[in-house]
């Protein structure tokens, strides 16, 4: 159930990681209120099960590669004409750009078990930094061009996926949350950027939610909640884990032209008060 209705008859939604958990009821929500949905992601079997479900547009794409964009792009406006919302959603860590430890201690350095700051390999620091922040920045310069050169431009946005990290940087993924704190600042850069042409640029910032990417750090092989996960629960006022739908009043509102439409340059967080928490 949508927590309100919005009118989206006739717009074209463009999702990058549209296979995802979260990207799949961004997906569900804006079909359901009349939008068309083409659905971008790298497995293109992971697109196709949720396009399927909600009558949408399925297609592979690579978001590091603009030569992929461009033929996405290509797909989608013969098949539904120029983008209207554009959500960059594709993004993710890597367990090579992971720590061991929350905290340095100087025996850990050089031990061929476990893993330091110091042992974070470029490349995987660029693998995580791109498919975060290149990749919408990619994105946008494909799709976004369509949008300004539209009559309607007053009436499309940019929603990017921003993060906990980007306020506060949490301990064991430095590559994570440099790329997602770029991704809020790209955020503001695009805003002002494309204020003139109309199109309005936001981002969400969602707290702790339970996806395939992170259910193994969060849950143990019984089903009860790590180390981490605790931690996590502890700094959340609201003591659990946010679901997926409540993420799509935030996402609504900012789709909605008529909801907000002075509204731009903002990172809005739907955590359960935990960048509001200090703690004490």
């Amino acid at each position: 159930m949508l927590p309100f209705k919005i009118d989206l008859t006739g717009k074209t939604a463009v999702i990058t990681g549209g296979g995802g958990v979260l990207c799949s009821e961004f997906a569900r929500a804006l079909a359901e209120c009349g939008a068309n949905i083409a659905l971008l992601d790298i497995k293109l079997e992971n697109a196709h099960a949720v396009a399927d479900k909600i009558g949408g547009l399925a297609v592979q794409a690579d978001v590091l590669s603009r030569e992929s964009l461009e033929k996405a792009r290509n797909i989608i406006v013969d098949k539904y004409g120029a983008c209207d919302i554009l959500i960059n959603g594709a993004g993710g860590n890597s367990p090579k750009c992971t720590v061991t430890e929350e905290y340095l201690n100087p025996e850990d350095i050089g031990k061929p078990e476990g893993m330091t700051f110091f042992d974070v390999l470029p490349e995987n620091l660029r693998f995580v930094f791109d498919i975060n922040f290149t990749g919408a920045f990619l994105t946008t310069q494909v799709f976004a061009k369509d949008m300004a050169l539209s009559k309607n431009a007053a009436e499309t946005c940019v929603i990017n996926i921003s993060s906990m990290n980007a306020f506060t940087p949490l301990t064991k993924i430095p590559a994570y949350s440099a790329a997602k704190s770029a991704v809020s600042n790209f955020t503001q850069w695009l805003a002002v950027y494309f204020s003139k042409v109309g199109i309005r640029v936001n981002a969400i910032a969602p707290g702790f939610f339970v996806s395939e990417q992170n259910r193994a750090l969060l849950f143990n092989s019984d089903g009860t909640p790590t180390k981490r996960a605790n931690k996590i629960l502890a700094a959340t006022p609201m003591g659990r884990f946010g679901e997926p739908q409540e993420l799509l009043g935030a996402l609504l509102w900012l789709c909605s032209y008529e909801a907000s439409s002075f509204v731009n340059g903002i990172v809005v967080p739907v955590d359960g008060g935990f960048s509001a928490y200090s703690g004490v």
